[in-house]
């Protein structure tokens, strides 16, 4: 068996890994590279024939882990794609949308270039192209043992990061004396986040995919920033200015709604008026609302009281893009939460013309910023930034709430490593730029873990026949003991006999 790493290796998006197992090719996500990452690497082509993959394994929504799935259909993929019931749902209404975007960059784009006298363009894929790529999901719970094929056999557990989100568990039996686990995190998400469970701790698993996003920062506490954003709001309100959000449609904007939910509830916040300004913002908020069996206890408990956690008195839902540009009329008192997270693309760049350039505004950054894109320019503090071509001055007051990132911080990484059993074999570090992926490497290096960081095009073998030895006895074990969970009408007889054969080293 071997992995190959052709995404989201080196850098932060564009998560895209192949496993080759007993002849088939599996593509673990297969995400759009943004900011950065796509100026240098770009989109529009696979280091892979698309037409020889026979499945894709999504571990969950975001457009850097599935936003190129359509391009994938486009260049020949007919396998199927594997994910979560929540997962398909929201990329039914994720990638259209990204496929809408890319036709109307392309068609801005085209305007120019034939004014130029150049040939026109086409863009990665159309939002029709998006649509059919969809008939090749398949969904699955949460905690459902899956063969995919023989000798493959896949588990979706809750990564916490996103509604649906998976952290994905892989058994794999080639001619090796002993199934192999490997097991490939996708995100993983922050502790104590509003609406969804935090991350499922795995038992065991002798090699390990993660992430490293944030392996070099530890956040601020949850309850502490969305009491600052609260105070944010109130003070730019003060001043006679909006606050500015530029959140994902998808997870982040849902988190900010129910905190505020709260605040104005408790009367902490009083004739506010908020603006959820993305078409896909509006969908994605529907689907989280009639998506309970993901939610956590305190959000069903809401539920059970008859309190909408998502809903309250001032919440404002704009599609049109006439609704959109009655809101810049706006010179005080809205809270804009509109996409996308890092000012890419879509409306947000609107209200970013109309507001970044006021001191009595606010910009408030609830997300990750990937470098080379519009949001990390301003974080970064740039005094001027190019929207429609016309130079904007840098006035407004930038925040950056990072204790309402969806990810893992460096703690949270190495705690859940910890929870295993037994160490992993090695780890295999994907999803994070290179001081951060260097910092997380050099911690768990000194707690005695074994870790690699992967690179683009790079290639990882597990050539080993596991053995008997004293130092994985204890693998068996404990993969005997974790098979009770999933087989019913296990013969105790057979267990216990298996288990006496590893104690006393027989094959």
């Amino acid at each position: 068996m071997k992995i190959e790493f052709y995404g989201a290796a080196k850098c932060v998006t564009g998560s895209c890994h192949i496993l080759k197992v007993n002849n088939k090719n599996i593509l673990l996500d297969c995400g759009l590279y943004q900011g950065k990452d796509e100026k240098e690497r770009g989109n529009e082509d696979f280091s892979f024939q698309p037409k020889n993959i026979d499945y894709v394994i999504l571990s969950h929504a975001h457009i850097d882990h599935s936003g190129r799935i359509p391009l994938l259909y486009k260049k020949g993929f007919k396998g199927e794609i594997l994910c979560t019931k929540a997962t398909k749902e929201l990329c039914s209404i994720m990638l259209p949308d990204s496929g809408y975007i890319q036709e109307m960059e392309v068609e801005w784009k085209n305007r120019k270039r034939v004014r130029q006298g150049l040939h026109t363009i086409e863009p990665l894929y159309t939002s029709k192209i998006a649509e059919l790529s969809m008939y090749l999901f398949k969904e699955f719970n949460y905690n459902e043992m899956i063969e995919v094929f023989e000798g493959f056999k896949i588990r979706f557990r809750d990564a916490g990061h996103l509604l649906g989100s998976s952290i994905i568990e892989m058994y794999i039996k080639e001619d090796y004396e002993e199934e192999i686990k490997v097991v490939y995190t996708g995100d993983l998400g922050n502790t104590n986040k509003p609406i969804i469970r935090d991350p499922e701790f795995i038992n065991y698993t002798d090699y390990l995919i993660m992430e490293s996003t944030y392996g070099d920062r530890i956040h601020g506490n949850i309850d502490w920033s969305f009491k600052e954003l609260v105070n944010i709001i109130k003070t730019t309100f003060e001043k006679g200015g909006n606050v500015v959000i530029p959140s994902f449609s998808i997870g982040r904007t849902q988190e900010v709604l129910y905190a505020l939910n709260k605040y104005v509830k408790n009367n902490e916040l009083e004739d506010i008026t908020v603006f959820v300004d993305s078409p896909l913002a509006v969908n994605a908020t529907k689907i989280f609302e009639k998506s309970s069996d993901y939610f956590d206890e305190e959000t069903k408990n809401l539920l059970y009281k008859g309190i909408r956690p998502l809903r309250f008195e001032g919440l404002v839902f704009t599609e049109s893009p006439q609704e959109s540009i009655k809101i810049n009329k706006m010179q005080k008192g809205a809270v804009i939460i509109s996409a996308s997270g890092m000012c890419e693309a879509g409306r947000i760049k609107h209200h970013l013309k109309h507001n970044l350039w006021r001191k009595e505004c606010s910009i408030v950054f609830v997300g990750y910023q990937a470098e080379g894109t519009l949001g990390r320019a301003i974080l970064d503090g740039t005094k001027k930034v190019k929207l429609f071509g016309e130079n904007i001055a840098v006035n407004a007051h930038i925040y950056n709430l990072e204790g309402l990132s969806g990810h893992a911080d460096k703690n949270g990484l190495i705690n859940w490593v910890d929870n295993f059993m037994e160490k992993p074999k090695e780890i295999l570090l994907v999803h994070g730029d290179d001081k951060s992926q260097k910092n997380l490497k050099e911690l768990l290096d000194l707690k005695g873990y074994k870790t690699k960081i992967m690179g683009m095009g790079e290639t990882y073998y597990i050539n080993e026949h596991f053995k008997l030895n004293d130092q994985n006895i204890k693998y068996r074990i404990i993969k005997l003991l974790n098979s009770m969970d999933n087989i019913e009408n296990v013969s105790k007889e057979i267990l216990l006999k298996e288990i006496k054969k590893v104690v006393n080293k027989e094959d």
